[in-house]
């Protein structure tokens, strides 16, 4: 597989996902920062773009793909976009307004691949994340999975989305949407990096045919600093940090290749997407260029030996205070 990547690979599913391997993510990427993020991006070649309504720069993101629609140096049917169901709107009422509300602030009329955030679903109206006074994050208890994927399917036969598919769920989760689906998720988007490969999400990937795509490919450097400003600690946020890695960092100067890119190159040839955030021009050039070399099998067996399986996934605790009593909470 490693041999064939090219900057026009892309993972396929039913019934119409063509996903490019590498996108931007744009988790913490603010009003401010979006249009030279997304110029930089689209400048240096990517074609898929990651978003969701709970980043609240859904809207930004709209205005600056309508100037590239605008001047015709791209179509849409070029570029691969991706948002999400929030939480807050875990109900098969919910899924068509909160879609519709994407598409109007994207400017677009479909998005390729639209995906439940998450498993656990928390109280509507209240906010992105209602809390109660103690600051746990407020839960709602009758989540339906298969009512919510009812009402996703319609939003494919409505040509509101080409695709869809989950985030965050493990595959007990999914394996339960699938003994009743008509439309099949596409991928399921998960926290994976060096730390965390989650080896045993990724096999029953192949057998099943669900997609991965990989958030936080890089571990999130930031996401402490993100957690502590959010939420004024980062009481349970494990420091890991795959960048200063002594393996990262010798196979990176082996290649003449920065570390991020060599993070990015390993999950690519272990046949998932990545969708890496950076505001830095710089860096969102650097993480695309990671088609013009190939990692050796001994250093990808290097690389899979520093996994630190459940020990390594930092996106637990911090700001979800409080959602492990969820009976869909998915990393119990």
């Amino acid at each position: 597989m490693a041999k064939k990547l090219t900057g026009d690979s892309v993972l396929t599913a039913p019934p119409n996902m063509k996903m490019p391997l590498v996108g931007l993510g744009t988790w913490q990427a603010g009003e401010d920062v979006i249009e030279a993020a997304l110029n930089a991006a689209l400048e240096a070649g990517y074609r898929h773009i990651d978003t969701a309504f709970v980043y609240m720069n859904e809207a930004a993101i709209g205005r600056a793909l309508k100037k590239w629609f605008d001047s015709g140096k791209l179509k849409r049917e070029e570029l691969f976009i991706v948002t999400k169901l929030p939480n807050i709107a875990m109900n098969e009422k919910y899924v068509e307004k909160y879609l519709s509300q994407s598409l109007s602030d994207l400017q677009l009329t479909y998005v390729d691949l639209y995906l439940i955030h998450h498993p656990v679903g928390l109280v509507h109206g209240e906010g992105p994340l209602p809390r109660d006074d103690k600051g746990n994050i407020l839960v709602d208890m009758s989540t339906d999975h298969a009512a919510i994927w009812k009402a996703m399917e319609a939003q494919v036969d409505a040509g509101r989305t080409k695709a869809i598919g989950v985030s965050n769920f493990n595959s007990d989760q999914i394996d339960r949407i699938l003994k009743t689906a008509r439309i099949p998720p596409a991928n399921n988007q998960v926290e994976l990096y060096l730390y965390c490969q989650q080896k045993p999400l990724l096999e029953w990937s192949r057998r099943t045919g669900v997609t991965i795509c990989a958030y936080a490919p890089l571990g999130s450097p930031s996401m402490s600093q993100f957690v502590k400003a959010v939420c004024g600690s980062d009481e349970g946020i494990k420091e890991l940090n795959p960048l200063v890695d002594p393996v990262v960092v010798r196979i990176a100067e082996a290649h003449n290749k920065t570390e991020a890119q060599v993070l990015l190159r390993h999950l690519l040839q272990l046949g998932v997407a990545v969708i890496p955030k950076s505001s830095n021009p710089l860096r969102i050039t650097q993480n695309y260029q990671v088609f013009d070399f190939e990692l050796t099998e001994a250093e990808m067996a290097q690389l899979n030996a520093l996994d630190k399986g459940e020990e390594g996934r930092r996106f637990i605790g911090g700001i979800f205070k409080g959602i492990e009593v969820h009976p869909e909470y998915p990393f119990k």
